[in-house]
């Protein structure tokens, strides 16, 4: 719950998932973790973004197509209830003939462009599908998805590379890291340098500490590679601590600064979007 500067005056967090939820149980579910917030505060208007928007979720909200700004998302909120409950829509584009969407992500977008004073800039949202996000003149005007975080779990999770790494990511090896993103680079492609997490353990050359974040780094390095990042372009990255830490890190090495926002981004969004709706 925010107050009208921004200031957070409470928060609730829960566990549950979107596939938790019964179907015709959203519902209760927003009453069971909100319901509280709002008899104390009849009229409170509530903002909802991400995957509660989603075929799976509480209703479907159209997607919103690119460009778009502030303005476009608060014409296009899908209301659950009128007045009162509120589903952001989401994004949509298409990238050479293919469509790509995002649900969340663009409330994040603008909370940090809010936070930090910008209305031209080029995001990153590391995550289990990272989205690389350009906006201009306060509009996102592109963006692009990378798989970049199913794709590690899968491989250190379920692939042969597994057998080599350890059950856990606690332990980090910058060094091992800086390898892979530079890796990365070279001639030959990802397919071909994935291989060399199984032979560096074959030939006794890395640990599984080590080879992890080898992995890491190949795959964010090749994330990095396919963006067309000026020289010394700055770059923000929103996002947990951890994640957007090995961006910048992985940013850095190949020159570019990085200025980074955490989950304040998401409510500063929320904030921003719901002053936009009341003008």
């Amino acid at each position: 719950m925010l107050a009208a500067n921004g200031r957070v005056l409470a928060e609730q967090v829960s566990t549950r998932g979107l596939l938790s939820i019964p179907a015709g149980g959203w519902p209760a579910a927003f009453d069971a973790e909100f319901g509280a917030w709002l008899a104390a505060h009849p009229g409170l208007p509530c903002l909802m973004a991400g995957m509660v928007g989603s075929r799976q979720g509480w209703v479907e909200a159209a997607y919103c197509a690119c460009p778009a700004g502030l303005t476009d998302l608060a014409a296009r909120l899908c209301w659950v209830q009128p007045e009162r409950i509120a589903i952001v829509p989401g994004l949509a584009i298409e990238d050479h003939g293919l469509p790509d969407v995002m649900r969340g992500e663009e409330t994040q977008v603008f909370g940090a462009l809010a936070l930090l004073g910008l209305s031209e800039a080029t995001l990153v949202l590391p995550g289990t599908h990272s989205k690389w996000v350009t906006v201009r003149g306060g509009r996102i005007t592109r963006f692009a998805t990378h798989m970049t975080g199913e794709v590690y779990a899968l491989l250190r999770q379920q692939s042969i590379l597994a057998r080599t790494l350890p059950a856990d990511d606690a332990t980090w090896v910058a060094e091992a890291f800086d390898r892979g993103v530079a890796q990365a680079q070279v001639p030959g492609g990802l397919l071909h340098h994935l291989f060399a997490v199984r032979t560096l353990a074959l030939f006794d050359r890395d640990d599984g500490p080590s080879l992890a974040c080898y992995l890491s780094g190949l795959l964010i390095g090749d994330e990095l590679r396919a963006q067309a990042l000026s020289a010394g372009q700055a770059v923000v990255a929103v996002g947990s601590p951890q994640l957007t830490a090995r961006y910048q890190h992985a940013l850095a090495q190949r020159g570019h600064p990085v200025r980074r926002v955490g989950a304040e981004a998401g409510w500063t969004g929320l904030l921003a979007l719901s002053a936009t709706v009341r003008g």
